[in-house]
């Protein structure tokens, strides 16, 4: 157990050391963040590497066993109705456990006071567990994954349209918070479950084994434009929200977080163990001790993401809005574009769930489709996309500019990708939006788009939404690639 936590430690030190380092380079440089916000965001970093190591322990001891079992015990069983209940039930209780979703959640309300929280957790999860009951059906049906993109992106499009436009940004954003570090290990897990059990693809590929992920973000995007259309509220002024958080103490700031983080958590994982005790009792029937090993993960990941929130309520977050301010504050905000291009590089390879989909993909192609091609693609186009995000803040671009050409294309390209490709890159869009995305990223934008003289609600909101949009392009030219050289040879 001491090795593996190690282990975990350095891969969670590799996703966010990188960024860590970014944010001391401009506060040397070009950026000095006043004072005693640079020691809180440090200590705020090392309790997201100490949090974010606790918690994979947790899900590579008990979530993902705890997912490919269900996966595959539930498909064997042959009952339709089962399937699809409990995957729906599933895919709702590990959204609200999701710490992303919570820090969206969390900035969300802090920007705009009259969008409830509560509301707002369960029409996200509510998508999530929709979607996953349509990922289970494209599997069992042997389903077209690109004609079910296209239908669904369509209806979202359409959704949005009739939304409030302040719940846009923030829709399009949550498709890419909810595919995080509890989401996507235990929903690939799942789906590999399943796909087991399930005989392959007319093609012979394993284009069953991906799509899952893809499939779950579109769910939170329709729900939240569904709940804009019925439950408006007034735009927030610019005057309004981000107010600048200076902590009694170096440690105080930590500290007052960690009552409401301890509860927030509990009713978070409470429904998800009562879940496995259900399934054990009823589908599962595994052995106790490997009963034991499940919920110590459990408890593991409890102790993991208390200590990842505090972290990033307490430093990451706070800081990455101030910085955001003193970047915008710098040459009518053009700094941000250069800024933005070296930070998405960074994030992307920052995102542990980037790592856990890369390493499923190489194993499942037979080491045909390497991890560093992936990796080279995710970061370029991560890179332009926070670019992009940042381009909005300094001139108020609509997302509409952006999300309907981006969506365009991506939807188009299945007709000249492999269809594995597609599947992975739609993955791909899910898991590039994981912890480093909702926490430190959006955060510095709501700053930048404070100083600029923005509106918060209307223009940071959406950068999420394009980190997700960009790896939904890049792979699949990635595949076209592939496909061309294969032809070659």
């Amino acid at each position: 157990m001491y090795h593996n936590f190690v282990e975990k430690i350095k891969e969670s030190a590799i996703s966010v050391v990188p960024v860590m380092l970014f944010v001391v380079f401009l506060h040397f440089t070009v950026s000095p963040l006043p004072s005693g916000e640079l020691p809180q965001f440090l200590i705020g970093g090392v309790l997201l590497i100490i949090g974010l190591g606790i918690f994979l322990i947790g899900a590579e001891i008990g979530m993902l066993p705890f997912g490919q079992r269900v996966g595959a015990a539930l498909t064997k069983r042959r009952n339709l109705p089962l399937i699809l209940i409990a995957s729906f039930v599933i895919g709702f209780v590990i959204t609200i456990a999701e710490p992303d979703v919570q820090v969206l959640a969390d900035q969300v309300t802090e920007i705009t006071p009259g969008i409830s929280k509560l509301m707002l957790l369960i029409m996200i999860a509510f998508g999530v567990g929709f979607f996953l009951v349509i990922g289970m059906l494209r599997v069992i049906l042997q389903l077209s994954l690109s004609t079910l993109l296209l239908v669904f992106y369509i209806l979202v499009f359409i959704a949005c349209a009739f939304s409030d436009p302040i719940f846009v940004g923030i829709a399009f954003d949550s498709g890419g918070a909810t595919t995080g570090p509890i989401t996507v290990p235990f929903i690939l897990a799942m789906g590999l479950g399943v796909a087991s059990a399930i005989k392959p693809t007319k093609s012979g590929g394993h284009d069953n084994s991906f799509g899952f992920v893809g499939l779950a973000s579109i769910g939170p995007i329709a729900a939240v434009a569904i709940m804009g259309i019925f439950f408006p509220v007034a735009l927030t002024s610019p005057e309004e929200g981000i107010a600048a958080i200076v902590p009694a103490s170096l440690f105080g700031s930590f500290l007052d977080k960690l009552p409401h983080v301890t509860y927030e958590i509990s009713l978070a994982l409470t429904p998800l163990l009562v879940i496995f005790l259900v399934f054990q009792f009823v589908v599962l029937h595994l052995p106790g001790q490997q009963v034991k090993r499940m919920l110590m993960g459990l408890f593991y990941t409890f102790i993991g993401l208390i200590i990842f929130l505090v972290g990033v309520n307490g430093g990451f977050t706070p800081v990455g809005k101030s910085l955001g301010m003193e970047l915008g504050a710098m040459g009518e905000g053009w700094v941000l574009l250069p800024v933005g291009f070296v930070l998405g590089a960074v994030v992307v390879c920052a995102e542990p769930a980037v790592w856990v989909l890369n390493a499923q993909i190489e194993e499942v192609s037979g080491g045909a489709i390497q991890r560093r091609y992936m990796l080279i693609a995710l970061s370029i186009s991560i890179a332009l996309a926070v670019m992009l995000g940042m381009l909005r803040v300094v001139t108020g671009l609509p997302i509409w500019y952006i999300v309907i050409p981006g969506y365009l294309i991506a939807l188009i390209l299945p007709r000249f990708c492999p269809s594995l490709f597609t599947a992975i890159a739609f993955d791909s869009g899910g898991v590039a939006s994981g912890p480093m995305s909702t926490t430190f990223v959006l955060a510095l934008t709501l700053g930048s788009s404070k100083a600029v003289g923005g509106d918060p609600a209307v223009d940071a909101f959406g950068m999420v939404a394009m980190i997700a949009l960009a790896p939904l392009i890049a792979i699949q030219l990635l595949g076209m690639l592939f496909r061309y050289m294969e032809g070659k040879k």
